[in-house]
């Protein structure tokens, strides 16, 4: 059976989705593979269709002749002097010299502008491409606040600008079986104590009350396993500097919640107001004490 398989990569975790049935475009969907593709990959995808393409008119100019100074049967000089008709470089040692030849060069030369367009337009766009930098926490902890139970994790921005205008989400996931026997996965909205920061710079505290309205209300972390439960992310903010909606998301699996514990201050004010933010700890927990006949692991 044929298929597709999407590897998804988070922080910590990795999983496969495969997809088997699905329709393949690849020509609709060339743009977006480009624009997914790491910039090594980028650069060696140019650097490759380059050489390749000189290649196809290398071997023409080889067959076909008719480049002046060119040495008989030698591809290599017909490959440089692909090069630099593509490359609008012109040396001037080797021209074309007969109607066949020049044909090529009008067909290469029409096939290179289009390349330069297709590649500057690609690279342009990479380039201009605004991503975030936005880091969270490895773990998600519950503790006591105020004594109440509360899921917490961390999210900073590891650039010196802000993402203003700032939006979190947080969603429950976790498997269910109908009356009927059947088994699907529900999703539920996390409520944040405050979802829609005025920006984010370095550092921000995020917090899920975990009352009677909560979807984690009473669940042991035995519970969790079982129901093998997920907690998505996602920050959505506007960049300051390039104007433009950047986003950053992340899962927290039950391996990655840690029940009696609370993230590490990062803060601290010098004896002149200064205010430091040690991001060394920004990862750190410390354990707290339990709720009386709040499902703590033993």
């Amino acid at each position: 059976m044929s298929g597709k398989t999407t590897r998804i990569r988070r922080p910590g975790a990795s999983y496969e989705i495969r997809i088997i049935g699905d329709r393949q475009r690849p020509l609709r969907d060339l743009y977006h593979g480009l624009m997914a593709l790491s910039w090594p990959a980028t650069i060696l995808l140019i650097a490759g269709g380059f050489l390749v393409v000189n290649a196809v008119f290398a071997l023409a100019y080889f067959v076909a002749g008719g480049v002046a100074h060119a040495l008989p049967g030698s591809f290599g000089d017909a490959f440089f002097f692909s090069v630099q008709t593509m490359g609008t470089i012109g040396y001037g040692a080797m021209y074309p010299e007969s109607f066949t030849a020049n044909v090529l060069v009008v067909l290469e030369t029409i096939v290179g502008l289009t390349l330069l367009a297709l590649a500057t337009g690609l690279v342009f766009t990479k380039f201009s491409h605004p991503t975030a930098r936005v880091m969270f926490t490895r773990e998600a902890v519950i503790s006591p606040v105020n004594g109440v139970p509360t899921l917490m994790f961390r999210i900073g921005n590891e650039r010196g600008n802000q993402l203003v205008d700032t939006q979190i989400r947080a969603a429950f996931l976790r498997t269910e079986w109908t009356a009927e026997g059947t088994k699907f996965y529900r999703a539920v909205d996390l409520h944040l104590a405050r979802d829609r920061p005025l920006s984010l710079s370095r550092s921000l505290n995020v917090v899920h009350p975990i009352d009677e309205h909560s979807p984690l209300y009473q669940l042991t972390p035995e519970q969790l396993v079982e129901q093998e439960v997920e907690i998505e992310i996602m920050a959505i903010g506007l960049d300051d500097l390039s104007m433009q909606v950047v986003h950053a998301s992340h899962v927290y699996f039950t391996e990655h919640i840690l029940w009696g514990a609370r993230h590490a201050d990062i803060t601290s004010e010098t004896e002149d107001g200064s205010l430091i933010i040690d991001l060394r700890k920004f990862h750190d927990t410390e354990p707290t004490q339990p709720i009386a006949g709040f499902p703590y692991p033993r």
